[in-house]
């Protein structure tokens, strides 16, 4: 079983190549791997309960890790408590300790 960090900056409401990305990281976790899918930057956006959201929910339910930066939703003013579901605020140094810890990343 491999571990993967899968960061995704963009915003699914301006990039149709970011529901790829949360395909990317449901078919990993069905080959058996672990996935955490981090989203930072505008990549938070979808976080907040929207028509975008259902896609993140899914992939949480699909058994992958999603975590949203909490200075990127601080920054565009959406609350750790407003969160769709399946989908948790956290700090960036959880990206360097799965980094330190050999996880193999992708950067979208």
């Amino acid at each position: 079983m491999a571990k993967y960090l899968l960061i995704e900056s963009r915003d699914p409401f301006e990039n149709n190549i970011v529901a790829r990305q949360y395909d990317l990281a449901v078919n990993l976790v069905k080959e058996g791997n672990q996935v955490t899918l981090f989203l930072v930057q505008n990549g938070v956006l979808p976080a907040r309960p929207s028509s975008c959201s259902s896609l993140l929910t899914d992939t949480a339910l699909a058994g992958v890790e999603v975590l949203a930066d909490d200075f990127a939703l601080r920054e565009r003013g959406i609350g750790a408590t407003q969160l769709a579901e399946g989908v948790k605020a956290a700090p960036l140094s959880v990206v360097i300790d799965q980094l330190a810890e050999g996880r193999k990343a992708i950067w979208h």
